[in-house]
């Protein structure tokens, strides 16, 4: 099988990460017998110095005429230090979002009982913690019109909206992932005081009374945030709106010990997303020591998701896994090991030995 597909490196440690994630693609691509053509782009910060734009058509282009993205980070201090910069790296992100339709962001949190110990809960609170967070990407708050400033300048004003089919379409994809999972959708919203809220658990309460056999309940935002910590193995499908989602997501990333871990996919209308779910921490970039595991599972999501390659994310999870277990770590896990070193065990685990007891025929 051939595969073409967009690379958007972005800021920061965006492209160390995504060198690694290629490594172990190229080297399941050896082993299963696919092959892959790369085509990279610029976007954010890298590609307003370039350009002028966080998203030049380019680099649009290459996304739509892929079958599928695999992106980095987008950030950069001289932007995020900066409130009245007209063009910031984000407005790339988001235009890539409305402009590819990604309305579905998915995020598994999978706690590895050998990294129990790096996550600042107690090994019992973390230990068994798998649930993932379905969150609406191209609505809400972050996109809502009317918004700004009155002419003084004292006043600001962002506009919440959703519609019916919005709310829909996510919760479509909630109850199918809840389907293939422990069959049970938590909805959080705040409905005792927004209006939007109110919309989202009349539409999901009513999808939801199709499938007597998933469980579902309701929990505001608020209490959510405290049962992530206090009981996070109480949700596996966890379905909500855009900034909620945003806010709880990067919260339960904490349970596995490090942002570097977690990867994800934005799903849509057109060409797919996958990255991991870290930002483009400037502080490390150039210097080897970013986690490049989050990206290499989101490689593995794309796999499985976008191409029905089960068996080859398998692998790679397989490999990621040993490399955990083997102590090939960074620094953000209390090892030693860098950027590339990581890489290169998973991509040699998976040529010798996850991909081909995965695929005996390969």
């Amino acid at each position: 099988m051939h595969k073409t597909l967009a690379l958007l490196p972005g800021d920061g440690i965006g492209p160390e990460v995504i060198a690694e994630a290629v490594k172990v693609l190229q080297a399941v691509a050896t082993q299963a017998g696919h092959s892959f053509t790369f085509r990279s782009s610029l976007v954010g910060a890298a590609a307003i110095d370039a350009t002028g734009s966080p998203l030049p058509q380019e680099t649009l282009d290459n996304c739509l005429s892929a079958d599928a993205v695999l992106f980095g980070a987008i950030g950069h201090p001289k932007y995020d230090n900066d409130p009245s910069a007209k063009v910031r790296p984000e407005q790339g992100l988001l235009a890539m979002r409305k402009a590819l339709g990604l309305y579905a962001n998915i995020r598994p949190v999978k706690a590895w009982d050998s990294l129990a110990d790096a996550s600042p809960l107690k090994r019992e609170i973390v230990t068994g913690v798998d649930m993932v967070i379905l969150r609406e990407l191209i609505g809400g708050i972050y996109f809502g019109e009317p918004r700004g400033r009155n002419e003084k300048g004292d006043k600001a004003f962002d506009t919440c909206v959703y519609t019916r089919e919005e709310i829909l379409k996510i919760t479509r994809t909630a109850f199918e992932y809840a389907s293939r999972r422990r069959k049970k959708v938590t909805l959080v919203d705040k409905a005792n005081v927004l209006a939007t809220s109110r919309l989202w658990r009349e539409v999901v309460t009513e999808y939801a009374a199709q499938f007597p056999d998933i469980e579902f309940d309701c929990m505001f935002v608020d209490n959510a945030a405290m049962q992530l910590i206090r009981d996070p193995r109480y949700f596996d499908v966890v379905l909500t709106e855009n900034m909620f989602g945003d806010i709880l997501s990067d919260e339960a990333s904490v349970i596995t010990g490090s942002l570097g871990t977690l990867p994800s996919a934005s799903i849509g209308e057109k060409t797919s997303v996958y990255e991991p779910i870290h930002g483009s921490y400037p502080q490390a970039a150039g210097q080897n020591r970013a986690n490049p595991v989050a990206t290499i599972l989101s490689a593995a999501m794309m796999l499985e998701g976008e191409f029905g390659m089960v068996e080859e994310a398998a692998a790679i999870r397989a490999a990621v896994d040993a490399s955990i277990e083997a102590g090939i770590v960074t620094e953000d896990l209390k090892g030693s090991s860098t950027t590339s070193e990581v890489g290169d065990w998973i991509a040699s685990w998976v040529t010798k030995a996850a991909l081909k007891e995965a695929l005996p025929s390969a």
